[in-house]
């Protein structure tokens, strides 16, 4: 990955919902003024969710989902409509394309849907020039009258309309998208921060692994002073600063190795635990870490992997953490591994799921696994912050300060 790229991850998540035929990838075509999506008469052509990275003017780098028809049918229709389900958790706006039709059921399913995600939602009347005035306000006024939307009329096919699209779209981006920063306070400029980058069979040859990336890149803009080492190189790293670092981010698997190492004066943290409050809830993550002491070897706990990779020699979610967990817990410790967008509906069965780093999810989606764990009212927590419990390291936390004790306890009566 290029540092002048924006990652996927990072990216506006613009996602497109609407009935088979009512153009939406034609919608995506009139928006980007490219021929990006496939276009075609005949109902169902997309199967799959379609994400496409796109610099747009006046929007920026964003993404938009093309996805299929939510009123698909069969039994291949319904796979394709869970898919878009899915894609939906991950829409920082939603475009809903209404056409000219009797009734509005599906659409009102899937808005409400939205609603309860709290995400933007656009209504679009594609199709606009099939119509006349009358047929026109007529529809706007249903829109408006059952969504508490007003409709932009447009002809995705004729590209009217889309400049209405566009600035519609830029007053619905959420007010704090893109303030966030990976590194928050914990640096200001001309700090000198030290990188522990392990280059292990798990990052391929001449490249770096995408959170090692970015928070580079991000310590340049903000002025700081990096300085990168790997794993077996962190004495001579130290000897080499006139100073101790004020900032040490290392890779999680080796927390407990640079903690024994580091000068008192330094603060640490790692990649995963950075991103874990980047893209998720991080006093969420470290209150739920507190539920490794409550596990058991009949407990069942779900690692949930963002990469969909061939696994490798020392995989940590595979391996690396299931063996941590087995060696405080027991052998007996039951480990699910989920990855990509393979994420289970019903949560309960587990005492505790880990979440990678997420780089490569973009926040909304992160925080809605969050949401669903919350209301299964099963704990979550993160790679880092696991690894940190499990090496037996002190968490620091604003929201441990202010906990009840009670938070932190096993539920011994519910303990499975």
């Amino acid at each position: 990955m290029s540092l002048n790229n924006t990652p996927r991850s990072s990216r506006l998540h613009i996602g497109i919902f609407g009935r088979r035929n009512s153009g939406k990838s034609t919608l995506i075509n009139a928006i980007t003024n490219r021929e990006v999506a496939i276009v075609s008469d005949i109902a169902g052509t997309t199967a799959d969710p379609v994400y496409k990275s796109m610099e747009i003017s006046g929007i920026g780098a964003c993404v938009l989902i093309d996805t299929a028809g939510f009123d698909d049918e069969g039994s291949l229709g319904n796979l394709r409509v869970e898919k878009t389900r899915r894609a939906c958790e991950a829409c920082d706006i939603a475009i809903i394309v209404f056409t000219n039709q009797d009734d509005f059921e599906t659409e009102k399913e899937w808005f409400d849907i939205f609603k309860r995600k709290k995400t933007p939602v656009l209504a679009i009347l594609n199709k606009s020039d099939m119509l006349d005035e009358k047929e026109i306000a007529t529809s706007v006024k249903r829109i408006k009258s059952e969504f508490n939307l007003t409709p932009i009329a447009t002809s995705a096919k004729e590209k009217l309309g889309i400049k209405a699209v566009i600035t519609a779209l830029l007053r619905l981006v959420p007010d704090d998208f893109g303030d966030r920063t990976i590194l928050g306070d914990l640096v200001k400029e001309n700090d000198v921060v030290l990188l522990v980058m392990p280059q292990d069979i798990q990052a391929p040859k001449g490249r770096l692994i995408l959170p090692q990336v970015q928070t580079l890149r991000e310590l340049l803009d903000r002025k700081t002073l990096p300085f990168s080492c790997t794993g077996d190189k962190i004495d001579e790293a130290l000897n080499a600063l006139s100073s101790p670092p004020a900032l040490i981010i290392t890779d999680s698997q080796i927390y407990r190795k640079v903690f024994d190492k580091k000068p008192p004066e330094s603060k640490l943290t790692s990649f995963s635990t950075l991103f874990a409050a980047y893209k998720g809830d991080l006093d969420y993550y470290i209150k739920g870490a507190y539920a490794i002491d409550c596990l058991n070897e009949t407990s069942r706990v779900l690692i949930s992997e963002a990469c969909a990779h061939v696994p490798l020699k020392e995989d940590i979610g595979r391996e690396k953490l299931p063996r941590m967990l087995r060696a405080k817990v027991g052998q007996s410790l039951s480990v699910d591994v989920r990855c990509g967008t393979d994420f289970p509906d019903d949560l309960t069965s587990y005492d505790l799921i880990i979440q990678c780093g997420a780089c490569m999810f973009n926040r909304k989606y992160v925080l809605s696994r969050i949401e669903e764990a919350k209301n299964q009212n099963v704990p979550m927590t993160n790679y880092g912050v696991a690894i940190a419990k499990l090496s037996g390291m002190e968490i620091a936390s604003d929201a441990l300060a202010n906990a009840n004790d009670n938070d932190l306890e096993c539920n011994k009566e519910g303990d499975k």
